[in-house]
């Protein structure tokens, strides 16, 4: 059987159908165990598989575990989907699953703020990426993993901190990754050719993976894809500490007088997980839970040191990278209500607190309200775009060239180019959809970039509002193509394939501060300087060299926080 490279981080395994049978099989011989999947539009799908032991009761904030069969079990029907791991719906009310379910599964790592998010979304189907990764001649399989999220996967407390049972959540992703490298030749992968990629908290995600162990471990993958988040501001904060304590004084498990005890633990776990979710919902919509922030911390093993940090000493492994982000990224996430340069500033001072007086006067100097202008017709600012810049350049773009900048530096001291890949998604299907239900204006907002990845135009018509052009139809294959054919040769752009025409590195030879951006669709796709006679004007116009800069020196970083 041929073998294909996994795009994975996230447990479904979806892989082209290569087989005469209408039930497809996959035999494990370690655990002598068959999986039986089903056959979907001509892609096999093993659903639900189990990579990591049941975490409830007094396994509950416990580092995972790999999960075993039981020996009387031979057969695994892999054909339907499971529950997913504890979290709220999009009403906020408890999703279906139940946490014993939650034997960590399948997911692409789309997640929000680590609080919300698995596998099933309609909208990350993956039968359309691997159906054009087979026209194009280079199929991949595609592995989803569910993992504890939330209270369940990132509580912080001295109690747990002395059990090494920090980070669980980025643990199940890291034993999910484990188990493609042990078993993904036996549904036709190849270990030696695992990408991992994800978007938004995801893509924190594969970096925080990148990152992981300050790269004195073996990693189980060889390349990663960030989308719109690489690494995370805030990220180094007290945020996560203060969430935990706050849940445990909604559930009274702080009555014995310190929520980060013990005793306050033992009765954390204790709680039906229902309770205990409920009470994470309303911390996190109410007055408490303003912080509500679900983050990684510095526990000395996974993460040894704060992730910019590891970046600044080079504490990773060199691997190929894309790393991008929207035109507007974060313009969903901006308050409409901002109208002078007064609400900028206090946007700015609320959300990243620990910037000095004079850091923030530097950065309303760097962005200018003469360089933004108001959209009338959607009743939207001149400010509000100039808030939506900073704030997307604060938390995704700039700390996303500062980790390809240090990925950039490990390529030119062993004297080669780069593999740094950067874009700008410029395109988008969802400004319609997001005019028709009281968001008009935004751009090529947040997730703009997935409906061509995932090739999957359908899942976002639920109002009747996507209308995608021929353009978009074809920037949809050849923008797919591009990932997959990165996870087949680690380059995004190949000749004789249909990808995005001439995508080279972000950096030259001998270059780690020189770089260049692919901008993928708009009037004016194609690789791009970020600044000088190369920029398109558009690029330009942004000033990401300066700004960045800025952003992106000792001092502000560690006032950013992550």
């Amino acid at each position: 059987m041929s073998r294909w490279p996994a795009i994975t981080l996230a447990f479904l395994i979806t892989l082209p159908y290569c087989t005469a049978s209408s039930v497809p099989t996959a035999f494990n011989p370690q655990q002598n165990v068959t999986y039986h999947g089903l056959l979907v539009d001509g892609v096999e799908k093993f659903l639900n598989i189990p990579y990591g032991r049941d975490t409830s009761g007094g396994r509950r904030f416990s580092p995972p575990e790999p999960y075993v069969f039981p020996l009387n079990v031979s057969t695994y029907n892999a054909s339907t989907y499971g529950p997913v791991c504890p979290q709220a719906s999009s009403n906020l009310s408890i999703a279906p699953g139940q946490e014993i379910g939650c034997q960590l599964w399948y997911e692409y790592m789309e997640v929000r703020s680590l609080y919300i998010g698995n596998i099933n979304d309609p909208r990350h189907e993956p039968e359309g990426l691997i159906q054009q990764s087979v026209k194009n001649g280079m199929p991949v399989i595609f592995v989803a993993m569910n993992y504890r999220l939330n209270i369940f996967g990132f509580a912080v407390s001295e109690a747990l901190k002395e059990n090494n049972s920090l980070n669980v959540g980025f643990r199940d992703q890291r034993l999910a990754l484990e188990w493609v490298q042990e078993n993904i030749e036996l549904f036709g992968g190849d270990p030696d050719q695992v990408t991992i990629f994800g978007y938004s908290s995801g893509g924190f995600s594969v970096g925080m993976q990148i990152l992981a162990y300050g790269g004195t471990r073996p990693i189980p993958f060889h390349a990663g894809i960030m989308e719109s988040t690489a690494l995370e501001p805030l990220s180094a904060s007290n945020a996560s500490i203060t969430t935990y304590n706050e849940v445990a004084k909604l559930t009274g498990c702080d009555t014995f007088g310190n929520p980060q005890s013990n005793e306050t633990l033992a009765c954390l776990r204790a709680l039906p997980f229902e309770a205990l979710l409920n009470f994470t919902i309303a911390q996190y919509t109410s007055a408490l839970g303003s912080s509500g922030i679900y983050s990684p911390v510095v526990d000395g093993d996974f993460l040894p040191l704060t992730s910019s940090e590891l970046v600044r000493q080079g504490l990773f492994p060199k691997i190929p990278v894309i790393i991008g982000w929207t035109e507007d990224d974060l313009t969903l996430s901006t308050p409409e209500t901002i109208q002078k340069p007064s609400d900028t500033l206090d946007f700015i001072q609320s959300g990243f607190g620990g910037l000095t007086n004079d850091s923030v006067r530097i950065i309303l100097s760097l962005y200018p309200s003469a360089d933004f202008s108001a959209n009338p017709s959607a009743n939207l600012s001149s400010e509000f775009y100039r808030t939506a810049q900073i704030f997307r350049d604060i938390f995704i773009t700039c700390p996303s060239l500062y980790l390809g900048d240090a990925m950039a530096i490990k390529y030119t001291a062993d004297d080669e180019v780069p593999q740094v890949y950067y874009y700008i998604q410029n395109q988008t299907i969802l400004s319609g959809y997001f005019s028709n239900v009281g968001f008009p204006g935004r751009g090529v907002s947040h997730s703009s970039d997935l409906p061509y990845v995932f090739a999957n135009f359908g899942a976002y018509n639920v109002t009747g509002d996507i209308h995608p052009t021929k353009g978009d139809i074809e920037l949809q294959k050849l923008e797919s193509r591009s990932w997959s054919s990165f996870a087949s040769s680690g380059r995004p752009s190949l000749d004789g394939k249909e990808t995005l025409e001439d995508w080279k590195p972000g950096y030259g030879a001998g270059n780690a501060s020189t770089r260049s951006v692919y901008v993928i669709g708009g009037p004016n796709s194609g690789l791009t300087s970020l600044e000088g006679e190369g920029a398109t004007a558009a690029v330009a116009r942004q000033r990401l060299v300066e700004r960045c800069a800025f952003l992106n020196s000792p001092d502000t970083v560690k006032q950013l926080q992550y």
